[in-house]
């Protein structure tokens, strides 16, 4: 069952979607889906090829953005970003657990100037803590 977490109006994030969720999130008015879970990071997950299927099939943007250790930062912020200002709205980005795609939105909004303990309070909000990288978040707020 689909369980978005709203971090701001025009983005949510969810843990893993399954199959039904592209249908219930055309319903609950989601424009866009972006799927930051690398393919085969855990065996019967649903794939990439299979997410942009289904979100076309219910008529959704999709775009496979994947993340892990080695590409989560500031690039991958960049790119997260910019598919959040080109994209329809609003939006559901789903990883795993919703983590990853949680601090690639915290990475970007700190870099457009968004107060740090917004962020932070945003995420906490909805069950993610991101009070570890609150230096980061901080380093990218000053530019």
């Amino acid at each position: 069952m689909l369980t978005p977490r709203p971090l701001t109006d025009s983005l949510s994030v969810a843990p893993q979607i399954e199959e039904a969720d592209f249908a219930q999130a055309k319903a609950l008015g989601f424009r866009t889906i972006i799927n930051n879970r690398p393919d085969g990071e855990e065996p019967g997950q649903l794939t990439s090829a299979r997410g942009a299927e289904l979100a076309k099939e219910a008529g959704l943007e999709y775009v496979y953005l994947p993340v892990n250790q080695s590409n989560l930062g500031p690039q991958t912020a960049a790119a997260f970003a910019e598919a959040l200002a080109k994209l329809p709205g609003p939006v559901l980005a789903h990883c795993r657990s919703g983590t990853r795609s949680t601090i690639l939105w915290s990475l970007g909004a700190a870099s457009n100037g968004t107060p740090v303990n917004e962020i932070i309070e945003a995420a906490g909000r909805q069950g993610y803590d991101l009070s570890p990288y609150a230096g980061a978040l901080e380093s990218l707020a000053r530019g």
